[in-house]
């Protein structure tokens, strides 16, 4: 008999899923956003389903770490640049919710003007412009139509908008920083941005007046020359950050019978938590006269820094009003500068201000930075340790390691309100 084969049974061929490909748009979404532009744009090899994905991404980042331009050729440079942008603009679909361009490279490129005309089209909600290199380049006319804008960040620029232009109605975060914009400009930007909650200043030209309208701002971040500062409905304003980078350019003999600045400053501003006093803001502060406290106390005051020159009088005054004035602060900091010395004749003493009764019942952490051991200095150590009775921690860095031991020693020797208090002595 012939031997018969068994029935062949029909095999089952698995097919490999490509999960990849079958990913939900929100995850595939949410990688894009995590990638680079550079990383994005490569994703369009894994699959059919994934080559044009990228094509719809919300935000543009341009920046070095996205375009690695590798050449020495600074004209290559920009041509590729260029001709990335251009490309990734002109394959886009979709809106675009965040332009960024900022390349070490980027200097000279004229084609910026086209690229925000186009964007000026779409709905675009943030904008980041800096030019690293270079002179300032001046924003064009179509930055100032998107109405949409909520964070603005502009780097190494001139700003002069259209006479119609009437603010950016939806922006809450303006950053600005090495730009130049006459002084209208300057009050009417911020005058009609009426939401604004967040601004920065940073090394600035064409104004010197800094009058600040914004009834929803919170924060505050400046840094430059200037010769005043007013602030105009802004009593939401949170956290400030405020240096004045030379001393010159404000007059510090106020006329008889005004203010000093200490209340004109303050006054403004009754919510205010956070306050960074950094430079020589102090002495623009200690102009006229100092009050021994602030008509009404900084309530909400629960950090405090303060650059001080402890050989100024006037400026020790103005950080003890400051100090007075916030019952409820529980951090300080201060930033000695002992590169000033005392001008001849004088007196910077202040034993009888430092020894006050002033208790601070809140404050738990005080950092003191830069310190040279001189008796106006320990006194205000002293001064702190014996009315702050619930201090956790004092740390302590002088400005050099001459005279530690003897710094030590007195620091051993002040009574403290706080049975808890720690006093760290760090190294220079």
């Amino acid at each position: 008999m012939k031997r018969r084969d068994p029935p062949k049974v029909p095999c089952k061929i698995e097919m490999d899923i490509d999960y990849i490909s079958n990913l939900p748009e929100h995850i595939t979404d949410k990688i894009l956003s995590c990638l680079s532009l550079r990383d994005a744009v490569r994703t369009s090899i894994l699959s059919k389903k994934w080559r044009y994905k990228w094509f719809s991404l919300p935000n543009l980042v341009f920046d070095n770490q996205s375009l690695l331009i590798s050449s020495q050729d600074q004209q290559l440079i920009r041509n590729k640049l260029i001709n990335i942008v251009d490309h990734v603009l002109l394959l886009h679909s979709g809106p675009i919710q965040k332009f960024k361009l900022s390349h070490r490279d980027l200097q000279g490129v004229y084609d910026i003007d086209r690229w925000i005309l186009f964007l000026s089209r779409g709905s675009m909600k943030e904008f980041i412009l800096e030019i690293w290199k270079g002179h300032r380049y001046k924003l064009p006319a179509s930055l100032y139509f998107c109405q949409k804008l909520i964070h603005l960040e502009i780097f190494n620029c001139l700003l002069k908008p259209p006479s119609t232009f009437s603010g950016f109605k939806n922006l809450k975060s303006l950053d600005l920083q090495h730009i130049t914009m006459d002084q209208d400009v300057f009050d009417k930007m911020i005058s009609s941005c009426t939401l604004l909650e967040r601004l920065t200043l940073m090394n600035f030209d064409g104004f010197s007046k800094l009058n600040i309208h914004a009834p929803y701002l919170l924060f505050f971040d400046i840094g430059g020359v200037f010769e005043d500062v007013y602030f105009n409905t802004t009593n939401n304003l949170a956290i400030v950050s405020i240096g004045l980078y030379a001393t010159a350019g404000y007059d510090q003999n106020l006329p008889l019978g005004t203010p000093g600045n200490m209340i004109k400053f303050f006054a403004p501003l009754p919510r205010i938590q956070r306050l960074e006093v950094q430079s020589f803001f102090l002495k623009y502060l200690a102009a006229g006269k100092v009050p021994e406290r602030l008509p009404t106390p900084c309530i909400e005051l629960n950090y405090l820094s303060l650059r001080i020159n402890f050989c100024d009088r006037a400026e020790s005054l103005a950080a003890l009003c400051i100090l007075q004035s916030s019952p409820n602060l529980q951090e300080l900091e201060i930033l000695a500068r002992p590169d000033e010395q005392a001008a001849e004749g004088i007196d910077a003493r202040l034993s009888e201000e430092y020894l006050r009764n002033c208790p601070f019942n809140q404050l738990q952490l005080v950092k003191i930075v830069g310190i040279s051991c001189a008796r106006q200095e320990l006194n205000f150590v002293n001064f702190l340790l014996t009315n702050s009775p619930v201090l956790e921690k004092m740390t302590i860095k002088p400005v050099s390691a001459n005279g530690g031991c003897e710094l030590l020693k007195e620091l051993l020797r002040f009574r403290r309100a706080s049975v808890l208090a720690e006093i760290i002595y760090l190294d220079p």
